[in-house]
């Protein structure tokens, strides 16, 4: 049988990379030594430990891969983009935070709880039964994912003393201390597949739709419910393993599945789920020894294998997206027409609030101050103490709401220009981009403030070019557009992990919460860029506020009214990129501004640019803000960097808004 055939090729080709896995280390020891014998010790202690443990999680997340692909009948869904892994590694922090010591079996218990239910939830927002569309559903997995790991970030900021190195392994390691944890791992992973095999046959039927397998006698509820329940535990089972290992549940079952359309006995479950397990095996495996290979054995051992792993995973998803047909199926916000005195009260009320909590924000931190402080400041007459702690949280304070401004602005246009009220800028990876060019500052040490903000933004403009130039293809079409922004800023995220692990570790904890939004250290001078780009884009975004407009109506309204679709797009995007990228210079990165205050503002105004976008920016400046005075107040003298705090407010939102937009009318 074919299908027999690729499974032995598949085997054939793990093991001729496992053998030459092996013969890579820290200690020197290479073929010939192993040829000669008498190195039990280098290969027991360290080296077959690693292979085992890569075998093991490969074929895990694999198969953890091709299950969820079949549930959903969704090319792109896997252990990363429904957020197993994220809710898996933060539960296993969770634990760690609080020092509770649990065996073995017990931390795979909570890993698989952890994973199960963010898996649940992305799956109950989204509506698995459904055929979910491609963008929706990573759309929900990254904004799930992006809050759980802003939770995790959090606990390794708060917890440094009980989650030492939990960062560096939280992007996937390999390293195992001896054969314990592979082998008890292993025959666990055996009667999960199994299992899974026993769903072969129900599975190949799901695959005709739900309608045609109930009426073929399959329990498709059971089924599905059962598929995920082994898909997760995999998962769990990997992330306790070897950590989060991104991607590996996606390349490999896109990898299978595009053989099967060859070899048609790749499509029967029953040898595509060991099939999918055999190519994540050989895909870890690879990644491990190429990363090996080309750094040499010493450098790479600070490298966790989960990021060429993240980088494969961000390839395939540009991939896939480019050959995507836009479907036209985005969910939709539905708003009543809004009067223009209600608009005028909501920007007076939204313009009231912002001063009280820019002020709020003068007057609260560990030292709290009175309002006459800041008159005495304002004059030059305050004391030290008082002046030191003004001319600290002034900058903090401005630059929070100068830079909230700029990402609700941005998230505006995003949303309008790709027709989808759950897009923002840090799901397209544009903050990522700007985020990516800070750190390499920052971790070269090639350049002070100035080169900070140039290589921000440079990076956060050529990441939207990049994007740009790979959705043009045919048009600038919405769901492209997203899918293949999504790709490139988990690729951005991972290169920033590579940078931050290969610097001094002593600035690991700074740079991460650098990376977490903070305003932290900021000055008037960080603050003015971002000033500047508003005060130059505004104009231009409300200048093109029709055109904003007609274009979140569909793809022919604008046709219509003779506006140049591509044209109005790629200037509205331009402005909002620039928007985002500059923001990273006052606050780092900062995710859910830019999908909040839109939608805040389109329900209190209702559809037109024109009034959302004033609306918009007075909101996200005040989330900021808010989230920025929380931060520095709620654990003081000790802080919460703002973008965290964001995240535990936008991402409760922004599930309830994914919730109500499935109920309603979409078209």
């Amino acid at each position: 049988m074919r299908g027999a055939a690729v499974l032995a090729v598949l085997l054939v080709a793990v093991l001729a990379v496992g053998a030459w896995h092996l013969t890579q280390g820290t200690s020197g020891i290479g073929l010939l030594d192993l040829l000669q014998g008498d190195v039990d010790g280098i290969l027991l202690g360290s080296r077959v430990p690693r292979l085992l443990a890569g075998v093991a999680v490969g074929v895990a997340l694999g198969s953890a891969g091709a299950l969820l692909q079949s549930v959903t009948r969704n090319a792109l869904a896997a252990p990363d983009t429904l957020a197993v892994t994220a809710g898996s590694y933060f539960a296993l922090c969770l634990v760690a935070a609080f020092g509770l010591a649990v065996p073995v079996w017990a931390s795979g218990a909570v890993a698989f709880t952890g994973g199960l239910l963010a898996a649940s939830l992305v799956l109950g927002l989204v509506g698995a039964a459904s055929g979910t569309a491609s963008t929706r559903l990573i759309l929900a997995g990254s904004a799930v994912a992006m809050a759980l790991d802003a939770a995790t970030a959090m606990l390794l900021i708060l917890f440094k003393e009980s989650t030492t190195g939990l960062y560096a392994w939280g992007s996937g390691s390999l390293a195992q201390l001896n054969l314990d944890a592979a082998t008890r791992a292993a025959p666990v992973i055996v009667v999960v597949l199994v299992a899974a095999l026993l769903l072969a046959r129900r599975l190949d039927v799901l695959g005709l739709g739900d309608d045609a397998a109930a009426s073929l006698g399959v329990p498709v509820r059971s089924t599905r419910v059962l598929a995920v329940l082994c898909a997760v535990l995999l998962t769990s089972i990997s992330v306790t393993l070897a950590g989060p290992l991104a991607f590996v549940g996606l390349a490999a079952p896109v990898a299978v599945r595009l053989a099967a359309n060859r070899i048609s006995a790749l499509g029967r479950h029953a040898f595509l789920i060991p099939a999918c397990g055999l190519a994540g095996a050989l895909l870890v495996l690879l990644a491990d020894a190429v990363l090996r290979a080309v750094m040499g054995a010493q450098a790479a051992a600070s490298i966790p294998t989960g990021v060429p792993t993240s980088l494969l995973g961000a390839v395939v998803i540009v991939i896939l997206a480019l050959r995507l047909r836009d479907t036209g199926i985005v969910p939709r916000a539905y708003v009543a027409v809004r009067s223009r005195r209600r608009f005028l009260t909501v920007v007076v009320v939204a313009a009231v609030l912002l001063a009280a909590a820019a002020v709020t924000g003068l007057l609260a931190g560990s030292l709290w101050l009175r309002t006459g402080d800041i008159a005495l400041w304002l004059q030059g007459t305050a004391p030290d103490l008082i002046g030191r702690a003004l001319d600290d949280r002034a900058p903090r304070v401005a630059a929070a709401i100068t830079a909230g401004a700029a990402l609700a602005l941005a998230g505006t246009v995003v949303q309008g220009t790709v027709r989808n009220p759950l897009a923002e800028p840090g799901v397209l990876g544009i903050t990522a981009g700007g985020g990516l060019g800070a750190v390499f500052v920052v971790t070269s040490g090639l350049g002070g403030r100035t080169a900070l903000i140039v290589c921000a933004v440079a990076v956060g403009l050529a990441t939207f070019g990049l994007i740009a130039v790979l959705a043009w293809r045919g048009g600038l079409l919405p769901d492209r557009f997203l899918l293949i922004g999504i790709g490139c800023g988990y690729a951005l995220s991972a290169v920033s992990t590579f940078l931050l692990l290969r610097a001094d570790p002593w600035d690991t904890p700074r740079i991460l919460t650098w990376l977490s939004g903070t305003t932290y250290g900021r000055t008037f001078a960080d603050v003015a860029p971002v000033a500047v780009v508003l005060l130059l884009a505004t104009p231009i975004v409300v200048g093109l506020r029709r055109q904003l407009d007609l274009l979140a109506i569909d793809e022919d309204t604008p046709k219509i009214f003779g506006v140049r679709r591509e044209g109005a797009r790629l200037s509205l995007l331009t402005a909002a990129a620039v928007a985002a990228a500059v923001s990273v210079i006052a606050v780092g990165v900062v995710g859910f501004v830019g999908l909040v205050a839109p939608h805040l503002a389109r329900g209190l105004v209702g559809v037109r640019h024109g009034r959302i976008v004033p609306v918009a920016m007075l909101l996200g400046a005040l989330l900021v803000s808010v989230a920025d005075t929380l931060g520095r107040t709620l654990i003081a003298p000790s802080q919460i960097p703002a973008g965290l705090m964001m995240a535990l407010i936008g991402a409760p939102y922004f599930v309830w808004l994914l919730r109500s937009q499935s109920r309603g009318p979409a078209r």
